[in-house]
C-alpha cells in the first residue's frame, strides 16, 4: 500500500513536468540544497498538504525505496511515453495518416530525426501528434526512410497507410529520384508529398538572393554588421543608450509621436537563411538604427581586428548603393513577408492562398513597372538625412570590382 501511495505522486509530478516541457533535475539535489530541481521541489510541494502522502515520501521513505532516483524518473517517463503513443495509435486505428519528419543535430553532435503524425479523428478534426525521435547514422534518404519505417512498425503502423508526407526541403529529402519522398511513394503510391508553402517561399528567396551578386554582397555586409555589433554586450548597450537619446530628442522636437506601442526598444540580429522572414525584420531595424549603428562603429574601441573591420564596413554602409539596396529589399521583402505570414496561418484555405499568391505577384510586378521613381526618391531622402553622398545619375557607371 505504501508503495502505491509513494509511486502515484512521482508519476503525477513527472506527468505535469512533461506536459509543460520542463527539466527535472537540479544542480544540487542534496537535502541541504536550496534548489533541488523541479521534480523534487514539486513532489515536496504536492506532499506538503496531504498527510498520508507526506508520511511515506521523500525523507520519510526508506533510503533505498524513495522512487525519486534518476533511473526511476527515466522508467516512469518511458512508461508514460509508451502509454501516450499507444493512445495515439489506437486513435488512428486502421485509418490513413500523414507523416512529417525533420532532422537536426543534438548537443552531442548526433543526427536525430523527429517524426510527427497527422490524421483525422472520429470527430472529423485534424490531429497532429508527435510520435518520437530516432537517431540516424546519416541523413541520406535511405537511412531516413529506414528509420521512419522502423518507428512506424514499432508502434504497429504500416507505411502502406501513409497518405501524405512533408519534409524541410533539404536536398536529401526532396530529390525526385533518390529523395525520401520517392522512396516512400514506391511503397505507398498515394503518399502525396506536400511541402510547407511558407518554407518553400523562403527557400526560393534565399536561392534567388544568393545567385544575384549585388543582393548577395548586400546581405553579406548586413551579416558582418550584425556580427560586429552583436558580438559584444557592451556594444549592444551603447546602441540602446544612443538610440534612446535620439528618440528622446526626436520626441522633444516633435519629429516622433508618443503613443502606446510606439518607439519600443529594438535591436539587430543576424538573419537566418532557413527563416527568410527574419531578413525583413533585420533590415527594418537596420534602417531605424542606421545612424546609431554608424555612430557605434565610428567609436568602436578595444579589439584592433574589430576596429579595422568596422572601418571597412563603414565605407560600405555609408554608400548610396548600400542604401538603395536596403530600401529595395525592404520593399520586396515587405510583400513576400506578408505572404509568408499568411501561408503559415493554420486556418488558411487553398483558394485564399492562391489569391494571396496572385496579389503578391501583382504587387511585385507593379513595383517593377512603376516603383522606380518613389524608391529612388526615398533613397535620396535617406542619404540626405544621413549625409551620404548621392552620385550623379548622368555619370558613366563603373561597377566596382569589375575590370
Amino acid at each position: 500500500m505504501d508503495y502505491r501511495i509513494r509511486l502515484e505522486p512521482s508519476v503525477k509530478c513527472i506527468n505535469r513536468l512533461l506536459k509543460h516541457g520542463l527539466p527535472f533535475r537540479g544542480h544540487d539535489e542534496s537535502e541541504g540544497s536550496n534548489n533541488r530541481g523541479l521534480f523534487l521541489s514539486l513532489l515536496e510541494f504536492y506532499a506538503s498538504d496531504i498527510k498520508h502522502v507526506k508520511r511515506v515520501v521523500m525523507e520519510n521513505a526508506p533510503k533505498n525505496h524513495q522512487l525519486t532516483s534518476p533511473d526511476i524518473q527515466k522508467d516512469i517517463v518511458h512508461a508514460l511515453a509508451l502509454e501516450t503513443t499507444k493512445l495515439i495509435t489506437m486513435d488512428i486505428g486502421d485509418d490513413f495518416f500523414a507523416i512529417l519528419a525533420d532532422e537536426s543535430r543534438d548537443v552531442s553532435v548526433k543526427e536525430q530525426m523527429g517524426v510527427v503524425l497527422l490524421y483525422v479523428n472520429e470527430k472529423g478534426f485534424v490531429i497532429e501528434r508527435f510520435l518520437g525521435v530516432s537517431h540516424v547514422s546519416d541523413t541520406k534518404a535511405v537511412s531516413l526512410k529506414k528509420a521512419i519505417e522502423s518507428m512506424l512498425t514499432k508502434h504497429g503502423l504500416s507505411i502502406s497507410r501513409v497518405r501524405g508526407q512533408g519534409y524541410d526541403g533539404a536536398n536529401n529529402m526532396k530529390g525526385e529520384i533518390n529523395g525520401l519522398k520517392t522512396l516512400i511513394l514506391e511503397e505507398s503510391p498515394s503518399a502525396y508529398y506536400i511541402h510547407c508553402f511558407a518554407h518553400r517561399l523562403q527557400l526560393a528567396l534565399v536561392a534567388v538572393a544568393q545567385n544575384h551578386d549585388d543582393v548577395n554582397l548586400f546581405f553579406f555586409i548586413v551579416g558582418t554588421v550584425t556580427n560586429l555589433v552583436g558580438a559584444s554586450c557592451k556594444r549592444q548597450d551603447i546602441i540602446r543608450e544612443t538610440q534612446c537619446s535620439k528618440v528622446e530628442e526626436a520626441i522633444a522636437s516633435g519629429e516622433l509621436e508618443t503613443r502606446r506601442g510606439l518607439n519600443q526598444e529594438i535591436g539587430i540580429k543576424r538573419p537566418s537563411d532557413t527563416c527568410w522572414g527574419s531578413h525583413f525584420g533585420t533590415l527594418v531595424n537596420l534602417e531605424t538604427l542606421f545612424s546609431t549603428l554608424v555612430d557605434t562603429l565610428q567609436n568602436l574601441e578595444g579589439d584592433r581586428k574589430a576596429v579595422a573591420q568596422a572601418s571597412l564596413v563603414l565605407i560600405q554602409l555609408e554608400d548610396f548603393e548600400f542604401v538603395f539596396m536596403m530600401k529595395l529589399m525592404i520593399e520586396v521583402l515587405a510583400i513576400t513577408n506578408e505572404l509568408s505570414i499568411a501561408l503559415q496561418n493554420k486556418d488558411q484555405d487553398i483558394v485564399n492562398v492562391v489569391h494571396l499568391v496572385n496579389v503578391s505577384k501583382r504587387r511585385l510586378q507593379e513595383m517593377r513597372d512603376s516603383g522606380w521613381e518613389l524608391l529612388f526618391k526615398e533613397t535620396i531622402h535617406f542619404c540626405a538625412q544621413e549625409s551620404i553622398e548621392v552620385p550623379n545619375i548622368d555619370d558613366i557607371y563603373v561597377r566596382r570590382g569589375k575590370s
